[in-house]
């Protein structure tokens, strides 16, 4: 080796190890920041208020005034939805910004501009300079008697900032929960969609869907365009008088728009979507399910209305948008022989779609399912809905402490199954190895051919098994 080339490998060993260090430190300073947010009330502790929000923003200069925004809400779908609108206006050369939640892996994966999670580097950035401002509101607050900002408060501030420093064109927002009070929804949406809505979180949002779509309904802001996902009667009028009441235009699916159609193919589906501005034939879905077709059709009515007035969009852009879309943790293969299956469905109509997409693209002789479910939701209808497609269910924990204790699904789980179909463990990685003995137990071939296992019941279980399983 020459002189000049080993001074330069030597330089870029440097370079490397020096990164290296950085990201470490970074890293170390990001579990740290981590903490400290989660030492506050939790996503799921609801105060219904957008003060403390709009105060911080308000001293950090309104940075969600900077850029337009296309706002989320609904039961289920929102955040593939939300990657597709993404993926749609990034492909018209904007800058782009998404917030969306829950996380998988890592707290920086909620934040994101230009497609990827800001780095560890930049959370802390964004943190430290929006962090004098939150202890400022904070003390105004339990001043007043009232609470700190909550951990989800924290981090829709964080992003809103993030994305006015980036600085993005666009900003596509998922609420975290309902919508009307949701600390996203300090924003005004130039654009506001609304996926399937269902009974979730009655807790917080109401006992009856017609209360859970008011409460959603929040989001539709004066001027602003509707984009409405095919809903129940009551749900569709609860929008419409919202879109009237505020003069904003809507646009319903199954009479503005509609998925004219749609064909299985491998590694996913193509459609053929139409809209006010017309028919977009063709078009490769990367994503496998019927849901996501709709969902499809949502993210592009959204952008028609944000970029081009209500006009036709290129095929090309459409076409290269949806082709790169990604959705992890929904329908996701993360290991082969058995096949190992994860997706987040975990309420009754998540489930339904998943049991769909399982009948429609996946030829399974033997199926086992890893379940674990938050002890809030529905179980008993959630377990019911999967019941038909597992051959045997382990019931297990994830690592969140709101999940449900394995032994009382089971009590509910025997009722459906019976007892010989029902297993309970404790610990998941042990759960998915189970499940996986399970799956294999009837294959002579042994190869794995029809067998798999499906891990779902809550986006937490998702994230622990892709962890597990050493999915990025």
């Amino acid at each position: 080796m020459s002189t000049k080339n080993s001074s330069n490998a030597r330089g870029a060993d440097r370079k490397a190890a020096q990164a290296a260090a950085e990201e470490a430190v970074a890293q170390a300073s990001l579990r740290e920041i981590y903490r400290e947010i989660m030492s506050r009330a939790p996503e799921h502790d609801i105060d219904p208020t957008l003060d403390r929000v709009r105060r911080v923003l308000e001293l950090l200069g309104d940075p969600q005034r900077a850029y337009r925004v296309v706002h989320l809400t609904g039961t289920n779908g929102k955040t593939s939805t939300a990657r597709m609108v993404e993926s749609l206006v990034r492909e018209h050369g904007l800058r782009t910004g998404l917030f969306t939640s829950p996380h998988l892996t890592s707290v920086t994966e909620r934040i994101q501009v230009d497609g990827a999670p800001i780095s560890a580097a930049r959370f802390v950035e964004v943190w430290e300079d929006a962090a004098p401002y939150i202890g400022v509101v904070d003390r105004e607050s339990q001043a007043d008697g009232g609470p700190r900002l909550s951990f989800f408060e924290v981090l829709t501030v964080m992003a809103f900032a993030a994305f006015a420093d980036a600085p993005v064109d666009v900003a596509v927002v998922e609420v975290g929960m309902g919508g009307e009070w949701d600390s996203t929804n300090v924003a005004d949406g130039d654009v506001a969609v609304v996926t399937p809505v269902g009974m979730d979180h009655q807790r917080w949002l109401g006992d009856t869907i017609e209360k859970i779509a008011v409460t959603k309904s929040g989001i539709i802001k004066p001027g602003a365009t509707v984009v409405l996902a095919a809903q129940r009667d009551v749900v569709a009028e609860v929008m419409r008088s919202r879109a009237a009441a505020v003069g904003a235009h809507l646009l319903r699916e199954g009479f503005d728009l509609e998925v004219a159609s749609r064909q299985v193919a491998v590694g996913g589906q193509v459609v053929d979507l139409r809209t006010p501005a017309g028919l977009y034939t063709g078009i490769l879905l990367p994503l496998h399910g019927e849901h996501q077709a709709h969902n499809a059709l949502l993210a592009l009515a959204a952008v028609e209305a944000l970029l081009s007035g209500g006009g036709a969009l290129s095929a090309g852009v459409v076409e290269a948008a949806f082709g790169a879309v990604t959705s992890p943790g929904r329908l996701e293969v993360v290991r082969t022989s058995p096949t190992v299956l994860v997706d987040a469905a975990h309420n009754p109509h998540g489930a339904e779609a998943l049991v769909a997409t399982l009948d429609e693209a996946f030829d399974f002789t033997r199926l086992v399912g890893v379940v674990g479910i938050m002890g809030d939701k529905d179980a008993e209808s959630l377990l019911a809905i999967l019941e038909p497609v597992l051959a045997e269910v382990v019931l297990t924990r994830n690592s969140s402490d709101r999940s449900a204790d394995p032994l009382a699904l089971a009590e509910i789980a025997n009722e459906i199954f019976g007892e010989d179909r029902v297993h309970v463990v404790e610990r998941l990685d042990a759960a998915i190895q189970i499940a996986a003995d399970l799956a294999e137990r009837d294959d002579a071939v042994g190869v794995g051919v029809g067998t798999g296992v499906l891990v779902t019941g809550s986006v937490v279980t998702v994230a622990d098994a892709r962890v597990l399983l050493g999915r990025p």
